[in-house]
């Protein structure tokens, strides 16, 4: 395999005549965020454009999103952006990009199109959108796309077959083999063969399950399970999931209906995107089962059943707000609230706090790690050696995950026979040239996180972030002092206001004559007795020193000195 995870790489070169260049602007180190472009004979071609959701790391930010620099200039030469399915990581982006440029081309399945459409209404944007389904080819400037259904959690999805004069790109999106699916619509591993048989220069595989022995648990598994549940309930069930997972809320309909309960979703991008589902035949509502949020208060807690948003623990999410008492919808002993989704990798903490909430509450809560309440949507080992045996690629290139993620999916395409060297494992940024059936890493392209703070994208930054966390952390603490603008000799001050450092402002009291002591000795030292910033930055010093010795704390200090 070649890798270069750690080593920063050399602007790659020019494009050479007959090359297809491949360059990743995110998903590859995370779980979210996918976006890839494929550039052919100065044309582009744009697969997903998703968002990533914020660490605890990364306070007060909303969302974050691919790295646009790339194309700042080139939005003339988009011919297109593909989009395999309708998850947040793989269209929650795409109005941030079109803001730039609004009559890209949007392609992708009717489902994905309504779900992006619905939020480019909210940012105002009308875009032009063409609506392919499996079997269908359509040609965007340079690039053939044959599209492929596969199996996800969400309905619709599809792989996407680009051939180009300099090669062919099978890129899988999320998928996995369900072989009984809610939708009967399986990963069409026919299409793959033939593709495979054709030759395939590079295969482009989700690596989000890599690491998973076997098969993906199947969707039908899990009906039965949360019917089980729903016959003990004998309170209020809250379930929480994806905005966008279909299979998972027509079960929780089914199981709702077979026990004379009403259903009720929670949060508006659950309202949203179940209406659109429902509106275009995706999801079966069982007759008199659904019931407006407001009318749960005059029905029973044994009949009602609550889904909401909120499974990743997110604190302005619906199952956030009713763990912290901040919601219309309240739980108590004898609820019972089911976590029907997975842990997305950095959102563990932020899960099971929201869990601990809910348990001081009094709720039961069942999650995964307890039942059978949720399986992935995505290939484990056993569907990815499948993949590579049926396709047989010149080939490899992991996509979506973390690094051992990728480096797992890497492993399991060298076990099928694709030489180590076929097998490339890069990181976002880093550009892939496809030639003569060869792929490899020819240099890297700056690449970072761009984040949504409130209006704000893109200004702030990893600097910002770091202040924040300090002042979250360590806490704050500001000095002021007033010197003689001539003689440089202290008139007033230091004056010390402290928060979050210490319980009493009175510790730093026996600080002041030091503060004093060290400025006094300053002005006597230097040339210029009005460098105020020098000052300032021996009462940073001596505070400094202070709380790191005495407090074991690193707090932000700002030091002010004026003069007089």
């Amino acid at each position: 395999m070649t890798a270069a995870f750690t080593d920063r790489l050399p602007a790659p070169p020019e494009l050479a005549p007959g090359t297809l260049r491949i360059t990743p602007l995110g998903g590859l180190g995370d779980v979210g965020r996918n976006m890839t472009v494929l550039e052919y004979e100065g044309r582009l071609l744009i697969v997903d454009c998703g968002v990533l959701f914020p660490e605890e790391s990364q306070p007060g930010v909303d969302l974050i999103l691919p790295d646009f620099d790339m194309l700042e200039d080139r939005l003339d030469d988009v011919a297109a952006i593909v989009l395999t399915h309708g998850h947040e990581d793989h269209i929650g982006a795409v109005p941030y990009l079109l803001r730039r440029k609004p009559d890209i081309p949007l392609v992708g399945s009717q489902l994905t199109l309504a779900f992006i459409e619905a939020k480019l209404r909210e940012h105002r944007i009308r875009p032009y959108t063409l609506a392919v389904a499996e079997g269908q080819s359509e040609s965007f400037g340079p690039f053939e796309c044959e599209f492929v259904a596969v199996n996800h959690s969400i309905p619709d999805a599809l792989a996407v077959h680009v051939t180009t004069p300099a090669g062919t790109v099978l890129h899988t999106g999320d998928f996995k083999m369900d072989q009984l699916p809610l939708d009967g619509r399986i990963t069409d591993l026919r299409a793959f063969a033939r593709l495979g048989e054709a030759g395939v220069d590079l295969f482009m595989t989700d690596s989000t399950n890599a690491e998973v022995p076997g098969f993906t648990v199947g969707e039908q598994e899990i009906g039965p399970v949360l019917k089980g549940i729903f016959a003990r309930a004998r309170q209020k069930i809250v379930v929480a999931s994806f905005s966008s997972h279909v299979h998972r809320v027509q079960q929780v309909l089914d199981a709702a209906a077979a026990h004379g309960r009403k259903v009720a979703f929670v949060g508006r991008s659950m309202v949203r995107n179940m209406g659109i589902a429902a509106e275009m035949g995706y999801l079966r509502i069982p007759e008199d089962t659904l019931v407006d949020v407001k009318r749960i208060d005059s029905l029973p807690d044994e009949q009602v059943v609550l889904m909401c948003t909120g499974s990743q623990g997110e604190p302005m999410a619906a199952l956030g707000r009713i763990a912290n008492r901040d919601h219309r919808v309240s739980v108590g002993p004898g609820d019972v609230v089911i976590l029907a989704s997975s842990l997305i990798p950095g959102n563990e903490n932020a899960v099971f706090r929201v869990v601990n909430g809910l348990m001081a509450l009094g709720a039961e809560v069942v999650h995964k790690g307890s039942a059978k309440v949720h399986t992935s949507g995505h290939a484990s080992e056993g569907e990815l050696l499948y993949c590579y045996n049926i396709v047989r690629p010149r080939n490899v290139m992991p996509i979506h995950g973390e690094v051992r993620h990728l480096i797992a999916n890497g492993r399991i395409a060298e076990a099928t026979g694709v030489p180590r060297e076929r097998v490339v494992l890069a990181r976002d940024g880093q550009v892939v040239d496809l030639k003569d059936g060869i792929a490899e890493v020819v240099g890297e392209i700056p690449n970072g996180y761009v984040y949504v703070d409130g209006s704000s994208v893109g200004e702030i930054s990893e600097a910002d972030l770091k202040d924040r966390r300090i002042l979250g952390e360590e806490g704050f603490i500001s000095l002021f002092a007033v010197v003689n603008s001539e003689t440089g000799a202290l008139i007033a001050g230091p004056e010390i206001h402290a928060r979050g450092v210490a319980e009493d402002d009175a510790v730093f009291d026996r600080l002041r004559p030091d503060i004093v002591k060290a400025l006094e000795q300053a002005v006597a030292d230097q040339a210029d007795r009005r460098d105020t910033y020098q000052l300032q930055q021996v009462m940073r010093r001596v505070v400094g020193r202070y709380v790191g010795q005495r407090l074991r704390r690193r707090p932000m200090i700002i030091p002010v000195v004026v003069e007089a």
